[in-house]
């Protein structure tokens, strides 16, 4: 098995942004150029931590192992492909995204690659249920964490804990929207878990474990936590290990945009974890706040289209967007600053020019 060293698919600049750090491996998807509810594969935004490990389908082997299994198995895509078939749609997203409005908004830029909001996207996924393939090796009592670990150069792993690997839509994914996984997206196999960051979602699986003790990595103790002087360290972590992500709105427009001023359609896209969204709500400059029309599909765990008819006078403008889920999650004004750039959602701020037709 060998590494490549960066994103194998096209990035066109029409359809891409790099974030100032890791541009190798690091793409995020413009969401101005989306033309619909599922993010297409060669669209979807990339975020790797290591070199890409170049797999063969028929050597692929997944690893169970672990002092919470009755014994240890060792699986081939083959086996994987005998198990019941599952498809979600579900969203992934950087728990990073949006990082870059740190700096805009405390004067300093918070540690790593500085997103936009493009480090997100939906698919409809495909394959077998974690559980499923967990039980071919015996679940004892007991059980308390799921480590699955990557292929990649360096092993990049993250910890579940039971109940979470064990829900209906935690899943290997076989196929991305309809097509076996592209190589920059896990391929041959990958994990889904449904609501949580990105991390969680291990590319390129090829162990797991499954344990009675806890089994934390970097991934949870020391980065993609919420750490600062304003948050508990947690046991190992220097902060809060981060699960599930926050309710969050996109537009569909970027900053400093150039719109054409009279009747317009200003459009977007919310999400929240595990969550489905219920209301989004637009302020256009001082005006009061209006409710946004959300569209078909509203799917927990993935998103929610929105429009908003507006009329635009020739001037800069600058756009509020709020969401707000199901469980009473709403946006807030302000977020509260955290060492490693981790989900960012206050309100979310666009601003954009509106011309006459004839400028």
């Amino acid at each position: 098995m060998s590494h490549h060293p960066g994103i194998f698919k096209p990035l066109p600049a029409e359809h891409f942004r790099h974030p100032d750090e890791g541009g190798a491996t690091n793409a995020e998807t413009r969401l101005s150029r989306l033309p619909g509810y599922l993010t297409p594969n060669r669209w979807f935004f990339v975020r790797s931590h290591f070199d890409i490990p170049e797999l063969d389908a028929n050597d692929w082997r997944l690893t169970l192992t672990g002092d919470a299994l009755s014994h240890e198995h060792v699986l081939s895509l083959a086996d994987l492909e005998r198990l019941p078939r599952v498809s979600v749609i579900r969203a992934i997203e950087c728990a990073g995204n949006a990082r870059a409005s740190f700096a805009r908004d405390f004067g300093t830029p918070a540690e790593g690659a500085q997103w936009g909001q493009g480090a997100v996207g939906v698919a409809e996924w495909s394959g077998v249920r974690l559980r499923d393939v967990l039980a071919l090796a015996g679940v004892e009592e007991g059980a308390f964490h799921v480590l699955p670990e990557g292929l990649d150069s360096g092993r990049f792993a993250r910890p579940l804990p039971i109940d979470k690997a064990l829900a209906d839509d935690t899943i290997i994914a076989l196929a991305m929207n309809g097509e076996p996984l592209p190589i920059d997206h896990g391929f041959p196999a990958r994990l889904v878990v449904s609501g949580w960051l990105g991390a969680a979602s291990i590319k390129w699986l090829g162990r797991l474990e499954v344990s009675r003790q806890t089994l934390d990595t970097y991934w949870n103790t020391q980065d993609y936590t919420l750490a600062g002087p304003d948050y508990p360290a947690v046991g190992e972590a220097d902060g809060i290990p981060i699960t599930t992500m926050p309710v969050m709105s996109l537009v569909d427009l970027e900053d400093g945009a150039r719109l054409l001023a009279g009747n317009t359609i200003l459009r977007g896209r919310a999400l929240s974890g595990e969550g489905q969204i219920v209301a989004v709500d637009c302020r256009l400059d001082d005006g009061t706040w209006q409710s946004a029309t959300l569209h078909t599909p509203n799917i927990a765990g993935a998103w929610v289209c929105w429009s908003l008819d507006c009329q635009l006078d020739a001037d800069r403008h600058v756009l509020q967007v709020r969401a707000r889920d199901d469980r009473g999650h709403e946006q807030p004004e302000h977020v509260v600053w955290n060492d490693h750039g981790c989900l960012y959602n206050a309100i979310t701020r666009i601003a954009f020019h509106a011309e006459d037709r004839s400028d």
